[in-house]
This record gives structure tokens, sequence and C-alpha cells, in this order.
């Protein structure tokens, strides 16, 4: 969609809403994937669609397999009633077996300037890293380290509350107490005799629930940040009050980053670049609080040269340990992704699928040309189907936290080996370039 043709879906679009009647009462703004889109015609026929595109996406030839094509899916912009997010986000996970599939924006001009910023992506923010493998004494010194036990006992915690919902008393309850369990793991000036090189914060939000962030900071290239996320709501219908554990969607990966915060403290770990740890707000409405803070990026002084998301770990829905999503996500990561997981992790075997438009926080990075990765528990047709609902508990991964441990180790090793690295993202892209390099391709099935 070029910048005259976004002028005219924008004009059409007001144009259509004054022909076809007053605006909603409470309009929401959203960009939705063709299929979300079918379901939400069925759910609100009387929403309003406002533009479309066709969006390129890597997917795998075969699902598992790690030979990937080019592909495309069908983006539109539309304005729905807000009260019936909850219920498309419902529909969504039954109808089609897939999480989201929309992201919710605060304007209509923000919903327009995303599609075409996903039909014509901009390339600025797109630093990569040098994606070298060198620092295996840190990391297999710290891998031990993170134990399934302290990850069950945080997803515990957090299934406690009657719904984490983004709205609600509860997940306001949920943020204060992630806020108070991730200070307690922190030393205190007195016990370091220094000034402590971290931060942490809730970020506000124009609705209840906050953000949480924890950020260690770096010690020698700290111009540019790594951004390991999870999402801290969850939901199970519209109802306010609904009970809505998620266990797996999204505590566990709240407790892997909880662990990898407990671990890297605990050593004393002094990063080159800045590690952020956040617990976003607001995913299941359409990922409100990573677009919020993925923009806000934009306009700070450092410079985000990753980003993986964590969301839903604990299930083991499929043969293969380690999923790794390739659509609306950066190739080259991917691969250094899979390339860890060789190194530090043999055991386990990596498979590829791919999710469609806005299926987790990682999309509201993607969207805004930033190098982002999605590791998932299973393949997109074998993951946990009880989220959503009131039975999203440890339950249904056997009360016991084995796999979410899988993709702790991977996130841990990510950021350890991208941490250290002292080089400037810039550099390294401008001698790769220089040399005619590519990432060298790792050579692993989908299955043992």
């Amino acid at each position: 969609m070029t910048p005259s043709l976004l002028k005219q879906a924008a004009a059409a679009a007001i144009a259509t809403l004054c022909t076809t009647g007053a605006a909603l009462a409470a309009p929401a703004w959203i960009t939705i994937g063709g299929d979300a889109h079918a379901v939400l015609q069925k759910v609100a026929p009387n929403a309003r669609t406002l533009a479309s595109t066709q969006v390129a996406v890597t997917v795998p030839v075969q699902r598992g397999g790690s030979q990937l094509k080019q592909a495309s899916e069908a983006v539109h912009a539309v304005e729905v009633d807000d009260e019936m997010i909850p219920t498309l986000s419902l529909a969504v996970h039954r109808q089609l077996r897939k999480c989201g599939g929309f992201v919710q924006h605060e304007s209509m001009a923000e919903a327009l300037a995303t599609l075409h910023r996903l039909e014509n992506p901009d390339t600025t923010l797109l630093l990569l890293p040098s994606y070298a493998i060198d620092n295996p004494i840190q990391v297999n010194a710290l891998l031990p380290q993170l134990q399934a036990s302290n990850l069950l006992s945080t997803i515990t915690d957090l299934s406690a509350f009657q719904n984490r919902r983004y709205n609600s008393t509860h997940g306001v309850a949920a943020s204060d107490w992630l806020r108070t369990k991730w200070l307690t793991l922190l030393p205190s000036r007195t016990q370091t005799g220094s000034r402590p090189r971290w931060r942490l914060k809730q970020i506000t939000h124009t609705w209840a629930q906050k953000s949480v962030e924890f950020e260690l900071i770096g010690t020698g290239n700290t111009g540019e940040t790594l951004v390991l996320g999870a999402h801290l709501d969850s939901i199970a219908g519209s109802n306010i009050e609904a009970r809505a554990p998620g266990a797996d969607d999204d505590a566990s990966g709240v407790a892997g980053m909880t662990e990898i915060i407990r671990v890297l403290v605990a050593n004393n770990f002094q990063p080159k670049r800045n590690i952020r740890f956040i617990a976003y707000a607001a995913e299941e409405v359409g990922l409100l609080g990573s677009a919020a803070i993925a923009t806000a990026a934009a306009s700070r002084p450092d410079r985000v040269v990753g980003v993986m998301q964590l969301d839903m770990t604990a299930f083991k829905g499929s043969a293969q340990d380690l999923w790794i999503y390739t659509d609306y996500t950066n190739a080259a990561q991917n691969q250094f992704l899979a390339n860890l997981a060789a190194a530090y992790l043999p055991d386990l075997t990596v498979a590829y699928d791919a999710c469609g438009y806005g299926c987790s926080d990682h999309a509201s990075w993607h969207n805004r040309g930033y190098v982002a990765s999605f590791p998932f528990e299973a393949a997109n047709s074998s993951y946990n189907f009880a989220i959503h609902t009131a039975n999203d508990t440890t339950a249904t991964f056997g009360n016991q936290a084995n796999h979410a441990l899988k993709f702790t180790q991977l996130a841990l090793a990510w950021l350890v080996e991208l941490a250290s690295d002292s080089t400037p993202a810039a550099a390294a892209a401008a001698a790769a370039a220089v040399a005619g390099a590519q990432p060298a391709p790792a050579d692993r099935s989908a299955a043992r």
C-alpha cells in the first residue's frame, strides 16, 4: 500500500462511516489476518473493513521441516465495537484453534499505517548483531542453574489469581505481585557495595493493568538492547470475573523470565548490551501492551537489536521439542536460535511452523521493523487447547515444568551470547555486507 493508496484508503474509510450510519458507540481499530477476519464477520457482522493488503510471509514447506518458502496472507484494517474484542479472541481460539490473529490500535490512522508498514517494511531499525557462538564457558556454567521446580513455583503462584485480565483488579494485583517477586531477586545497594546496574519499574497504560519491566544495564555496548518478553494477562471469555488461571498462557513464559533473572543476578552477570525483561499487559485483547512499548522504543536513545517472545512453553503437544515460528519473525535470528540449540541443547529437536498474523507479542515488534523471534511449545495444530478456559492449569502439563525449562535454557543462551558482544550491531552488519556474509544454515532435521 503506497502512501497515496494509504490516503485513499483512509478517505474511503471515512466515507464508509458517513454513508453507513453512525459510528460504533465505542469503536476499536484492529488489523486482522484473513482467517480471523472470516471469524470476525460471523461474530461481529457490523464490523467495518476499512482497507486490506497482502503481506509476504515465510512458512515451512512442510510443517516441522526446516525448508521454507514464500507465501502471502491477507491482512485487513477493521473498525469493530470494542466490546466484541474478548468475543473475537475466544471465537478465533475455538474455531481456528489458534491464538490472537489480530492487533488492536489506538486509532484508525495507526491501523491503516500498520497495513502500510506490513506491505512496505521499515528496515531502518533492522540491526543484526553478530550471531557468532563464542561464549560457551559462560553459557554452560549458567544453564544447569535453571531449575524446573522454580518455574513451576512461579507458574503456580500466578495461576492462583482469579484471573490476570488487563482491566480487572486481579490483573492489577498480578502486576504488583510480579514487581515484588522480581524485586526479591535483586541485591540491595548495601549487599553490592555500589550503585546497582539494574532498573525495575511498572509501565502505566490507559487500562488498569501495568506491564512490568526489569533491565540489566550494559557495561560496554549500552546503545543496544535485547528484549525478552512474555505476557502477564490471562483471559477466559468476556466475564471480567471469570476464572482464568493462565498457567500455560502465559504464566509459563513469565516464569521463564523470572528464573533467568534469578540466575543472572545471582551470578552477577555483567552484560555488554542492555537486557530488558518485559511482562506485557493486555496481550489477549490485541497485543496492546507490547504495541505501546514497541512504539515507544523508537524514541528511546538505545536501539533494540533483538526480541524474543516466550508465550506458552509448558505443554509438550508435539514430538519435537523446540518449535520456531517463521512468519512475522526474522530469518537470521531464527537460524541463530537453531544454532544455539545445536550447540547448547543437542539432545533437543528443533521444528518449524507458522501461526499467522498477530499470534503473540513478537508481532508488535516485527510490525515496527525490529528483529523478533517466537519459539513455541508445539506445532500450531497441537498446542495446549485448554488455554482461555478455567482448565488452563498446571494439570494440563503434568504438574511439572520440564518442557518450559527447555525454552528457558534457549532464552538464557540467546541472551548471554548476544549480551556479551561489545561489537555494535551496525558495525557487524556493515562488515557482513562487505564480506558478503550470510547466516550459515543449521544441519538439523525436524526430528530424530
